[in-house]
C-alpha cells in the first residue's frame, strides 16, 4: 500500500508530521484571514461611496424643500450677498457638506462656497436635475472629486425654477475607509492568533496520537501492517470500544468460517452479529476473560487471547488447535491402551505360569480347559462387536475401549438392540463422537458400586442413533445443557491439554450433520447421552 505523499525534503518542510501539519494549518488560517479581510474591504469602499452619495442627495432634498430658497432665486440676482447665497452657506455649514450650489434654469450658479464663482456656469451637466430627475454620482468638479446629489428646485406652483447640487468631499470617504482598516486588521489579527493557538493545540494532540512520526513513517507502518496481517498464520480481529469489528484478517476469516471476500464488509458491524451468540463471541468481546481460552467454532478448536488497546478497543488473536486437540485425544487413547497392554502383559505372564504349572503336574486336561477359557473370552468380545457393528472403524474402537474398560474394572457391553450397517457417510466423525462419550462414561462409572457402560448403536432408515449409558452419579437436570459448553468440566486438566472440549465437540459434530446431542438420565440411574445423526447412512 503506497500513499501519494510529496517529499518533505524536496519542499524544504520539516520531516515530522506534526510540524508539517502545524505549518499547513497556520498557512490555511493566514490565507483564510487574508481572504476574509479582502472580501470585507472590497464591498466596504462601495458601501461608503453609496452612503456619501445618499447623504449628499438627502441634504439636497432638504434644501430644495425650503420655499424661501426658490423664492429668493426668483426675486434676487446672482450676487454674493443674495438670500440664496446666505441660505446655501447656512445649510453647508450645518451639514458639513463640501458645497451647496443653487443654480437657475440656465445652469448659472446662484450660490457657491467661493463667492467669485457666483454667476458662472456650473462645471458639470445639470440637465437631468433641471429636467426633474434626482441624480446621485461621484464626479470631478471645480472643488475636486466629490460624492454628489442633485435635485430639482420647485416654485410654490410646482414649476421647476432651478436645481440644488450638494457635494461631499471624496477625501472624507477615503478617510473613513482608511480609518476602518486598523480596526479590521486588529480583528483579523485576533482571529489569526486564535487560529494559530487552535492549530498548535491540535498539532500537539496529533503529535501524541501519532507518536511524533513522520508521514513516511506512518505510511510505512500502514503498509507493513497490511502485509503482516495478511501473511501471518494466526487469526487477528480488531474491535472498537463499542464492540464493533474494525479489522478481520484472512486467517481469522478462515478459522471462523467467514467468507474470505467478506472481510472488508465486516468493518463496523457488531461482533455478535458477525459470529452469533456463543462462547466464541463472548471470548472475543471480553465477556469471558483469561489467557489461552479454548472455544469451538464450527469443526475447529480455537485458542483465543484478547489484548485491550489504549482507546478502549481490543485486538484478539486466534490459533487453530484442532489437530493438536485430536493428537492429544489420540495420545490419551494410546496411553490407555498401553496401560491395558501392560496389565495384560502381567496377566499373560501369570496365565503362562499357571499353564506351565498344570503341565508340570501332568494335568493336561485341566491345561487344555484353561487355555480354551482364556482364548474364548477375548474371541467372544470381538465377535460380539463385529456381529452388531459392521463398520470396521467403529468396531475396532469398541474392541479397544472394551479392553481398556476391562482393565479399569468397568464392563463395556453392547445393548441388545445394537445393529449398525457398514454404510456410514462419515465414519470418522462418528468415531470421534463415540470415543468421547465412551471415555466420559468410563470416567464416570469407575469407582461406582456396580460399574457398567452400555453402548447402543442402531440405524433408523438413513438416521444413525447412538446412545451411551453409564452407572455413574449422573448429570443434574439444571446442568444438562451447560455440560456441552466449551471449557466446562469437573475433571482436573491434564498437562498436555485442557479439559471441557469433548462434549462441546460432540454437539458441534452432531449439529454440523443436522443432528442433535442431548444428556438425560439412564433407566437404572447414571447418565445417558444420545446423539441423533440424520442422513448419516448411505
Amino acid at each position: 500500500m503506497r500513499f501519494p505523499l510529496m517529499s518533505a525534503r524536496r519542499l524544504g518542510l520539516p520531516r515530522r508530521a506534526v510540524s508539517q501539519i502545524l505549518l499547513t494549518q497556520l498557512a490555511i488560517a493566514a490565507g483564510v484571514v487574508a481572504l476574509a479581510t479582502g472580501l470585507f474591504l472590497a464591498p466596504l469602499s462601495a458601501q461608503l461611496d453609496d452612503q456619501a452619495m445618499r447623504r449628499a442627495l438627502a441634504i439636497a432634498q432638504s434644501a430644495a424643500a425650503d420655499p424661501s430658497l426658490a423664492a429668493g432665486l426668483l426675486d434676487s440676482g446672482a450676487s454674493a450677498d443674495s438670500p440664496v447665497q446666505s441660505s446655501a452657506e447656512r445649510i453647508r455649514r450645518a451639514t458639513g457638506a463640501q458645497y451647496v450650489v443653487v443654480l437657475d434654469l440656465d445652469g448659472i450658479r446662484r450660490s457657491h462656497p467661493s463667492a467669485d464663482r457666483i454667476g458662472l456656469p456650473v462645471s458639470t451637466d445639470p440637465s437631468d436635475a433641471l429636467a426633474g430627475r434626482e441624480v446621485m454620482e461621484i464626479d470631478e468638479g471645480t472643488l475636486g472629486r466629490s460624492a454628489r446629489g442633485k435635485v430639482p428646485l420647485l416654485a410654490a406652483d410646482g414649476e421647476i425654477v432651478g436645481a440644488v447640487s450638494v457635494g461631499i468631499a471624496y477625501d472624507s470617504v477615503r478617510e473613513r475607509l482608511l480609518g476602518a482598516i486598523p480596526g479590521l486588521l486588529a480583528y483579523a489579527g485576533g482571529a489569526l492568533a486564535a487560529g494559530a493557538l487552535a492549530a498548535y493545540l491540535l498539532s500537539r494532540r496529533i503529535q501524541r496520537q501519532t507518536r511524533d512520526l513522520a508521514f513516511s513513517d506512518i505510511a510505512g507502518l500502514l503498509a507493513e501492517r497490511e502485509a503482516m496481517l495478511h501473511s501471518v498464520r494466526e487469526g487477528v480481529i480488531a474491535l472498537a470500544p463499542d464492540g464493533r469489528v474494525r479489522l478481520v484478517n484472512d486467517e481469522a476469516a478462515r478459522l471462523l468460517g467467514l467468507a474470505p471476500d467478506a472481510t472488508g464488509g465486516l468493518a463496523g458491524r457488531p461482533l455478535d452479529d458477525v459470529l452469533g451468540a456463543g462462547r466464541t463471541a463472548d471470548v472475543l468481546s471480553g465477556r469471558v476473560t483469561g489467557r489461552d481460552l479454548l472455544t469451538v467454532q464450527g469443526p475447529r478448536v480455537l485458542v483465543a487471547n484478547r489484548m485491550p488497546t489504549e482507546d478502549g478497543g481490543a485486538v484478539a488473536t486466534l490459533r487453530d488447535r484442532t489437530e493438536l486437540e485430536r493428537l492429544g485425544r489420540e495420545l490419551d487413547s494410546t496411553r490407555g491402551l498401553i496401560d491395558a497392554l501392560r496389565a495384560q502383559d502381567h496377566e499373560h505372564a501369570n496365565r503362562l505360569h499357571t499353564l506351565l504349572g498344570l503341565l508340570e503336574l501332568g494335568l493336561h486336561e485341566e491345561a487344555v480347559e484353561f487355555v480354551t477359557e482364556v482364548a474364548g473370552v477375548h474371541r467372544t468380545t470381538a465377535e460380539q462387536v463385529t456381529e452388531k457393528v459392521h463398520d470396521p472403524l467403529l468396531a475396532a474402537l469398541l474392541v479397544g475401549k472394551a479392553t481398556v474398560a476391562a482393565e479399569r474394572g468397568v464392563p463395556l457391553r453392547l445393548a441388545g438392540t445394537t445393529l449398525l450397517p457398514d454404510r456410514l457417510v462419515d465414519p470418522g466423525g462418528l468415531v470421534t463422537i463415540l470415543g468421547n462419550l465412551v471415555d466420559n462414561a468410563l470416567d464416570a462409572a469407575a469407582g461406582s458400586p456396580a460399574p457398567l457402560v452400555e453402548v447402543e448403536l442402531r440405524a433408523e432408515g438413513r438416521t444413525a442413533v447412538l446412545m451411551v449409558r453409564d452407572s455413574g452419579p449422573g448429570v443434574p437436570t439444571a446442568r444438562r445443557e451447560e455440560i456441552f459448553t466449551e471449557g466446562w468440566s469437573t475433571k482436573q486438566p491434564r498437562a498436555h491439554r485442557e479439559r471441557g472440549l469433548g462434549l462441546a465437540l460432540v454437539r458441534r459434530l452432531a449439529e454440523r450433520q443436522g443432528g442433535s446431542a442431548r444428556a438425560g438420565e439412564a433407566a437404572d440411574g447414571g447418565a445417558e447421552f444420545s446423539v441423533v445423526l440424520p442422513e448419516a447412512l448411505r
